[in-house]
């Protein structure tokens, strides 16, 4: 294969990978957006999605759509439990409070998991996608075409609630202003819990994609995956809907690059590379506006 095809092939390859990044990042960037809380036990909430469509397929014996859809609207549930057990009653607490309770909930999740499924990795059932497509050299196989086709279905049925519904409209006046937004008759309360349910849903579609695209799934899978769709947020611009998804594709085609033609060993230091070139060149991302806080 010469370098141009293996070129585009690694482009391909990161643009599924990053697709699943931008899934996971989407959970993170509209919960800061409202709370300006950097949820940590995201990506363990991805990990109990992948978790519960697992289940699904194994041992309900149920298709791989249909397993998805469960998995998402079970973790839903989980998000918005944790929203009102863990994060409701520190709404009004020091920031500080609400990331130390976000790294406990992460922990919890992760040991809970390791209890109940037993730390061995579980090999994902088969769902009849190994199938692939050779298109003038360039190979595209049954996972990837999935991930790109639920990915951009729920991207475009997420930017429908946010821009044309009543939920979406009150989503953006509390991310702008909560305070207002409530004297204004929104209630803030279940707008916070219902972004939850929608970001821990994504989170699960994350999940489940990743567990047919590497056929495998473990308690402690989603504190990589976590961390680097922090990146893809912070890339994009925290709080930016169209920035987590532009900041994980960047982040899933960059990775893609270096470990076809550098090392795979680097692909992570690659990610927090960029994290720290973005924090030293452009802190709020590619989207982000600068804004002076007045004191």
């Amino acid at each position: 294969m010469d370098f141009f095809h293996q070129f585009v092939q690694q482009l391909i390859n990161g643009v599924s990978l990053g697709s699943i990044y931008a899934l996971i990042a989407l959970g993170y960037t509209m919960i800061y957006g409202i709370i300006k809380l950097i949820n940590f036990a995201h990506g363990d909430v991805y990990m109990f999605g992948a978790y519960v469509g697992f289940f699904a397929i194994s041992v309900a014996g149920l298709p791989i759509f249909p397993a998805l859809l469960l998995s998402m609207a079970i973790t839903a549930c989980l998000g918005m439990l944790i929203e009102r057990l863990a994060y409701k009653p520190l709404r009004h607490a020091p920031r500080i409070s609400l990331l130390i309770t976000a790294i406990g909930v992460s922990f919890f999740l992760e040991y809970a998991g390791m209890y109940f499924v037993t730390p061995t990795p579980r090999t994902f059932p088969e769902t009849g996608l190994n199938f692939s497509f050779n298109i003038a050299g360039f190979v595209i196989n049954g996972q990837q075409m999935m991930i790109f086709s639920i990915t951009i279905i729920l991207m475009a049925l997420l930017t429908y609630i946010v821009q044309k519904t009543k939920l979406g409209k009150a989503m953006r006046a509390a991310s702008f202003d909560t305070e207002t937004a409530q004297l204004m008759g929104i209630d803030s309360d279940r707008v916070i819990s219902m972004t939850f349910c929608i970001g821990s849903a994504l989170a699960a579609a994350a999940g489940v994609l990743v567990g047919v695209y590497y056929n495998t799934i473990d308690p402690l899978m989603g504190i990589m995956p976590g961390l680097k769709a922090f990146v893809a947020a912070v890339l994009g611009g925290i709080g930016i809907l169209p920035g987590a998804v532009v900041g994980g594709i960047i982040l899933g085609v960059i990775e893609a690059l270096v470990a076809g033609f550098i090392s795979s060993t680097f692909r992570d230091a690659a990610a927090f590379a960029i994290l720290i070139l973005v924090l030293l060149i452009k802190p709020s991302g590619l989207f982000g506006k600068n804004t002076n806080e007045k004191v």
